[in-house]
């Protein structure tokens, strides 16, 4: 297998890993405030990469420091703008519009690149669009919440324009490393503003362990390397796959019951999987394999 398959198969990784994150953080979240969480989560993210490759520090450079500041700052606040978006509707309006950044990715990365948008990749991406609606719609309403959603679907969608463009095979760790340093920055400003509360238990330790190590640490570890070689619209709607993975985990443990809608969502999502990544004559390479900004 080549390079780009194994980057889809460790995308699902992440997938599943954020998906599994997902159903782990309902109860944690109601024991530690949202800002706490993050921040506890990206810094333990950020100390376990330094503690395993603590050389790292030595291969950061000013070019690299500036574009994963940039990056992780972009991170920090999309999960900012999710989570008041979320304190200000429902979770599955939430869902239904975070989603939204498959939608977005291929749009600004036209508008940004002016790079042609593969024609199976457009209808990949409304597929997936429909696919979210199914899994995760329960009515529509315009409200504040919803607008910080949106802008909260923009700034992930501008992160993973932003790693495709950034990212090479030479530098991942480093800027993974430099990314979740700079988020957990952004979420510890939301953290001390009303004082700073530690994970109460070891139960919640368990939850921002696991999140830290496999949702972050690992996750954007994968994710900077995969989109150092993909497509920036084939890793988005590889990563709404996020939203199967977290209603099938929380059907297995018993917190929903799986909806008739939820199984056809999950069949059409997997329908814009194999149109995005099915091979074809003409899809030798990866549009942004050879093209980053200096």
């Amino acid at each position: 297998m080549n390079k780009t398959t194994w980057a889809v198969i460790a995308l699902f990784g992440v997938t599943i890993s954020w998906g599994a994150g997902f159903v782990l953080m309902k109860d944690a979240i109601n024991q530690q405030p949202v800002f706490d969480f993050l921040a506890t989560r990206f810094t333990l993210a950020t100390l376990v990469m330094i503690a395993v490759r603590p050389q790292v520090l030595t291969a950061i450079n000013k070019q690299l420091l500036f574009r994963g500041s940039v990056l992780g700052a972009t991170l920090g606040l999309a999960y900012i703008t999710q989570t008041i978006g979320l304190d200000l509707t429902t979770a599955a309006i939430t869902g239904f519009l975070t989603g939204l950044y498959v939608v977005f990715t291929p749009i600004l990365f036209w508008l940004i690149s002016r790079k042609k948008v593969e024609k199976k990749v457009i209808v990949g991406t409304i597929t997936a669009f429909v696919a979210l609606l199914l899994i995760s719609f329960n009515g529509f309403s315009v409200d504040v919440g919803q607008l910080w959603l949106i802008a909260c679907a923009l700034l992930f969608a501008l992160h993973i324009i932003g790693l495709s463009f950034w990212s090479t095979s030479q530098d991942v760790y480093a800027l993974t490393v430099i990314q979740l340093g700079a988020g957990a920055v952004v979420c510890w400003l939301g953290a001390v503003a009303d004082g700073y509360q530690p994970p109460p238990n070891a139960s919640v330790w368990g939850v921002v362990v696991f999140t830290a190590v496999f949702a972050t640490a690992m996750a954007f570890l994968v994710q900077t390397w995969a989109q150092s070689i993909m497509d920036p619209s084939r890793v988005a709607i590889i990563l709404t796959t996020e939203v199967i993975f977290a209603a099938a985990i929380s059907v297995a443990v018993g917190q929903e019951t799986l909806a008739l809608r939820t199984v056809f969502g999950g069949g059409l999502m997997v329908i814009a999987m194999l149109i995005v990544e099915w091979p074809d004559r003409k899809s030798k390479s990866s549009p942004l394999s050879q093209t980053h900004f200096t």
